[in-house]
């Protein structure tokens, strides 16, 4: 063993000094084994950051639940197509068909909401950016959006289009500053609305945010702005969440069978409604990372491509001016093995040094972006791990043709050689 580790540490210290002299080359190898070991950690470091923080957001925002809606969810805006704009509009009868007649659904939310500015007062304070939704009782579990303090609305409210309201911490913060916002009065619009609850903070994601949020029941947001109910048709979003997580699937499955009676489509016949899922959208969104960590690791795998290059190159380089070297080594009984082991370590141990230096870099950039972007970067035990286990694969693919020829150097011819 310790022969062993003498000989190993004896190739090691060939290679360093190997890299002395080649500097340039060096360098250059060593550039571009750091360059794709570097990437692979921040790729890696990115997508599990970004992953966390769409999973950590969905999870506040709810992860079961079932929402459904007149247009397909998109990414990047613009205009629906003409199929989606020409289907009939989800009702508030749907969504109290399937409040009656769903056996799993712990909660039915109809939800229209304002996609307009309006003027949210409390006295000579304004809120700017407010987000307005009438909705019903079943809210706040179908949202996961409960209330801190006060109430929620109730069936009361919404039987007798009740002027209160929830509002959103940031909200409060705005219109209320150091002050109980439960039981003061707001306007929307003009109209006079008594906060009878505060909800909880819930964070943003993806821009958005239920902070600076508004609820007040559905009778009341149809009465104070009919056209929104009657110029864009009687259409709302139906949000839903299962009694039970283990039902999730079913639930889908129930309420997409139940919706299809009520408005008459024959089987074969497609949806005329969107379904909405949070585990659908999680899915995308993973897929999108997907797509983004297969191209970084193209590029990556041509950044290692070129040092594995360059490895060739100076290890060919190598053999050449040490021809006499390797004649004289054999003359002295080194075998061919020996020979072809000293510059595959030579070769792996460049490679090694450019991927520690690679997943150096990567750590600290995603490092540098965790404490400064508040961005949840983090490399896996893992990513370090093949990274440099990648770099050191390159250095025994690209140093083996240069270590077979070493090793096939005829030592008489050798120790000729000029």
């Amino acid at each position: 063993m310790s022969r062993f580790l003498s000989g190993w540490w004896e190739n090691v210290r060939f290679a360093f000094g190997a890299m002395r002299a080649q500097k340039l080359r060096s360098f250059l190898t060593l550039t571009g084994v750091m360059a794709g070991v570097a990437t692979v950690i921040m790729m890696v470091s990115f997508v599990v950051g970004f992953d966390r923080r769409v999973t950590q957001g969905f999870t506040t925002f709810g992860t079961h639940l079932v929402q459904f809606q007149k247009f397909e969810p998109r990414f990047g805006g613009g205009p629906p197509p003409e199929e989606e704009r020409n289907r009939r509009d989800l009702t508030i009868e749907d969504a109290e068909t399937l409040k009656r007649l769903s056996r799993l659904a712990g909660a039915v939310s109809q939800e229209r909401y304002i996609f307009r500015p309006t003027v949210v007062k409390a006295g000579s304070r304004e809120a700017n950016g407010v987000t307005v939704v009438g909705t019903n009782p079943d809210y706040a579990a179908a949202n996961v959006h409960f209330t801190q303090d006060g109430r929620f609305l109730t069936e009361v409210d919404v039987r007798h289009a009740a002027r209160v309201c929830v509002i959103g911490p940031d909200l409060a913060d705005t219109l209320f500053p150091l002050q109980d916002p439960i039981d003061r009065e707001l306007t929307l619009d003009g109209r006079a609305y008594r906060v009878v609850g505060l909800f909880e903070k819930k964070g943003a994601l993806f821009g958005g945010t239920n902070d600076n949020h508004l609820a007040i029941p559905i009778s009341a947001f149809d009465e104070q702005f009919p056209e929104i109910k009657n110029g864009g048709g009687d259409t709302i979003h139906i949000a839903t969440v299962p009694r039970r997580p283990e039902d999730y699937d079913a639930l889908i499955e129930e309420e997409t069978a139940i919706l299809r009676a009520r408005r008459g489509l024959r089987p074969g016949q497609p949806n005329d409604f969107a379904v909405f899922t949070t585990v659908g959208q999680l899915k995308t969104f993973q897929q999108v990372t997907g797509g983004v960590a297969a191209a970084m690791l193209v590029i990556a795998g041509i950044a290692l491509l070129v040092g594995g290059v360059g490895v060739m190159n100076i290890m060919l380089v190598n053999v050449t001016q040490r021809t006499r070297e390797i004649g004289l080594r054999k003359a002295l009984g080194a075998t061919r093995g020996d020979v072809a082991q000293q510059f595959l370590m030579e070769a792996v141990t460049l490679t090694g040094v450019g991927g520690l230096l690679g997943v150096a870099f990567g750590l600290g950039v995603a490092f540098l972006v965790r404490v400064t972007l508040d961005f949840q970067a983090a490399a896996p035990l893992w990513a370090i791990l093949l990274g440099f286990g990648v770099s050191a694969a390159v250095g025994l693919l690209f140093g083996l043709w240069p270590a077979l020829k070493a090793a096939g150097q005829d030592p008489i011819e050798a120790l000729r050689y000029e």
